[in-house]
């Protein structure tokens, strides 16, 4: 599966419903060892979450690292620089697939990225290891890789011949193997799960959800043939209306994601 085309405008559409995630993570993260926090945000985007991290840690030096750069354009020009509390926010360019801690972070945390880093868990150890002690390593992932959003865009394209391009529901691992992983790692760890039901407004807002996430890798493949692309679009457009009808009030949309914070043993 190629890296798919990201579209910083289209993935912000959403952006209230998709910032609810990190904001319930942040809550449940504890008080950072280091009085100027070293922060590393994993797969950070646009950034608009990213900043929220200086808002719990005013004084802290916050990195987020992405691999697209249309991602990290929008980020350079919205977020980075100093913070009102002292701290700084800056963005680099980073495949978290292969990114190691070159110096000691107080907090390594990730937002719906890490169901893109295939083997993923066998990144944690580095990662656990790049942490001071007392340090802590907190992520959250989307569990709805089995919701008809994901499973008709999967039937849909493996018919046009595009098997290849998406993700499966291996994408992520069920709670209690992440909590197995992380303890084995010698980390005091909270793993929980959460169904979300987001009233999207307008029409056809679960393609318009989708279109910003999941769904890139197929328009990145389908992005020289632009009437395959619609083609696509139409017929998947039809069935998610089927499988997501609106409501009086908007369009309910279930996920589910899954969270961890995992910190390090202080001694």
């Amino acid at each position: 599966m190629s890296a798919p085309a990201w579209d910083p405008a289209q993935y912000l559409r959403h952006a209230g419903h998709r910032a609810r995630p990190f904001t319930d993570l942040l809550a449940r993260v504890p008080e950072l060892p280091g009085a100027r926090p070293r922060i590393a945000d994993l797969g950070c985007g646009p950034g608009n979450v990213t900043a929220l991290l200086a808002g719990r840690w005013p004084t802290a030096h916050i990195t987020g690292y992405d691999n697209s750069p249309e991602m990290l354009d929008q980020a350079h020009v919205e977020h980075e620089g100093p913070t009102p509390g002292g701290g700084r926010l800056d963005f680099t360019h980073a495949d978290v697939r292969t990114w190691r801690p070159r110096e000691p972070y107080d907090l390594i945390i990730s937002n719906a990225a890490l169901q893109w880093v295939p083997g993923h868990l066998d990144r944690f150890a580095d990662w656990i290891t790049g942490l001071v002690p007392g340090g802590t390593f907190a992520f959250q992932v989307p569990g709805n890789f089995d919701a008809p959003s994901h499973r008709l865009m999967r039937d849909l394209a493996a018919r046009c011949g595009l098997a290849g391009t998406l993700r499966h529901t291996d994408a992520v691992h069920a709670p209690e193997a992440y909590l197995e992983h992380l303890t084995a790692l010698g980390c005091t760890t909270d793993v929980w799960e959460t169904t979300y039901v987001h009233l999207l407004a307008g029409q056809d807002p679960v393609l318009d959800w989708v279109k910003g996430t999941g769904l890139r890798p197929v328009l990145t493949a389908l992005g020289d043939d632009p009437e395959a692309r619609e083609r696509f679009l139409a017929e998947y457009r039809t069935a998610l209306r089927e499988a997501y009808p609106p409501g009086p009030h908007g369009t309910p949309f279930p996920f589910r994601r899954v969270f961890a914070v995992a910190r390090k043993e202080a001694g």
